[in-house]
């Protein structure tokens, strides 16, 4: 089932020079958006030359302040967002990147959620503990994105098999789904493993630790 969306436009393009801290540089175009459908600021990174793939390369990668910023080894948003970067860039694309701080839950709440699970909750049950949803994620904006930028058949760079199933629903095409790296710390193995029970990310990993405690 197709649900459709509102259109959204263009409103500023902009080129910015990257660098990340392990010294990868790399030049994007940093879009803007009109009409939003939850009016949030998310920005699309186009890399490379998109019209040079038979189908561009496209992450959504929602906003991590802790990971994308601090380098948090609690989570692998920091890793998959360098990791990201630099694919797309290869072979032409675009990273969406969704202000949806703690999995749509936003900074506070996420932290909350941490303080539990330093008491043995995963990063699942402790949203539930504090009354909010597992995953509050809505994609209507990202693929109304997409559709402005005139990218609708592409491959999707996730091991999140929601973030597919949401994009086809609303319209865009996708042809296969690309997995990202595996960035394992011993601080975000708990995190990892609970991706994989509760969401089903596309993750190998051994056995589950132990918290002890």
């Amino acid at each position: 089932m197709t649900t459709s969306t509102a259109a959204a436009t263009v409103r500023t393009r902009v080129r910015i020079p990257l660098s990340f801290a392990d010294g990868y540089q790399v030049t994007a175009e940093v879009v803007t958006f009109n009409g939003l459908a939850d009016g949030a600021e998310h920005v699309a990174l186009v890399l490379g030359d998109p019209a040079t793939a038979a189908a561009p390369l496209v992450r959504l990668h929602s906003e991590c302040l802790t990971g994308d910023a601090f380098g948090s080894a609690r989570c692998d948003c920091g890793p998959q967002l360098r990791e990201a970067t630099e694919r797309i860039a290869t072979t032409g694309g675009v990273l969406l990147y969704l202000r949806q701080e703690g999995r749509g839950i936003g900074l506070y709440n996420k932290l909350d959620a941490y303080a539990l699970q330093d008491t043995g909750l995963d990063t699942y049950q402790a949203n539930t503990a504090l009354g909010l949803p597992e995953d509050a994620r809505d994609y209507t904006a990202a693929a109304q994105m997409l559709t402005a930028l005139g990218t609708t058949d592409l491959d999707l760079l996730t091991n999140n098999p929601d973030k597919a199933r949401q994009l086809r629903n609303l319209g865009i095409t996708v042809t296969r789904t690309v997995p990202t790296g595996v960035h394992t710390t011993p601080s975000n193995l708990r995190y990892l493993h609970a991706k994989i029970q509760h969401t089903h990310h596309t993750i190998t990993l051994g056995p589950a630790p132990v918290l002890v405690g």
